[in-house]
């Protein structure tokens, strides 16, 4: 069973019909600290800022976001850190980061490129992690809140992508219908890679648009998700409006466990 005494008090996780939508920034927040030093250092190593204006800009911004994806992906060690506030800078000092926390890294490394960004807010159910914790399934949140990035591309063409000028997270390594159909594709959450690794090899998908051939794991993750809470300019605004996963408490009393153990052990 879930545990829903780990759970913030007091928040109530669903969407608000009048919510605008959100137009997303390039600012630095407390989480996307993109200013701070070890942020800007980490952006001019990666070369990830493109000039505006130019003919192949789409091209080259979302090169850069995957060779961005890729350096966290192999510099950034994956562990089950439960601070999902924790700032980008904090995070690079560490060298490790949880799901969240990795792509807080990409959304920082865009902004500070000059791609704005925001985030969809998706209440996934809890027992979505119980393959990562056979024996453990009492300390698993009921709900696990995730904020799910979205990148704003001008120029992205809106025939393959609904939702241009933004591009989503899960097809920043292609078109999902495209992603779904390669060979071992879909996740399950039971091996040593992370969600944050899966989305450069298939399809996560958390509307039911897509299916992935029978015989593999899945990539329709729809199922999962218990509330979509809509759009919000930063990570930072979702999780001051929802509250963070898990609540003070438990976070303080997880940490140091959790945020050395590495994902998959």
């Amino acid at each position: 069973m879930t545990s829903s005494i780990l759970r913030p008090r007091g928040r109530v996780r669903v969407r608000t019909s009048e919510r605008e939508t959100a137009a997303g920034s390039t600012e630095p927040t407390r989480i996307l600290d993109w200013q701070h030093p070890r942020v800007a250092l980490l952006v001019r190593g990666l070369g990830t800022t493109t000039a505006p204006g130019r003919a192949n800009a789409v091209a080259e911004r979302v090169r850069a976001l995957r060779t961005a994806h890729r350096w966290i992906a192999t510099s950034v060690r994956p562990v089950y850190s439960v601070q999902d506030e924790r700032p980008v800078s904090e995070v690079l000092r560490r060298g490790r980061g949880s799901c969240s926390q990795r792509l807080a890294v990409l959304e920082s490394v865009a902004r500070a490129s000059g791609v704005a960004t925001r985030v969809r807010g998706l209440v996934v159910d809890g027992a979505f992690w119980y393959p990562r914790f056979p024996r453990l399934h009492q300390i698993v949140p009921d709900q696990v809140l995730l904020a799910w990035p979205e990148f704003r591309i001008d120029g992205l063409s809106p025939d393959g992508h609904a939702a241009a000028p933004w591009l989503t997270v899960s097809e920043l390594f292609g078109d999902l219908h495209e992603l779904s159909g390669h060979a071992g594709g879909g996740f399950t959450n039971a091996d040593p890679e992370t969600l944050f690794e899966a989305l450069s090899r298939t399809a996560i998908d958390w509307d039911g648009a897509t299916a992935c051939p029978s015989a593999g794991a899945p990539c329709d993750l729809s199922a999962h998700v218990l509330a979509d809470l809509g759009h919000f300019d930063s990570r930072d605004e979702l999780f001051a409006r929802h509250g963070q996963t898990l609540c003070g408490m438990a976070r303080l009393l997880a940490e140091p466990v959790l945020g050395r153990r590495a994902a998959g052990a």
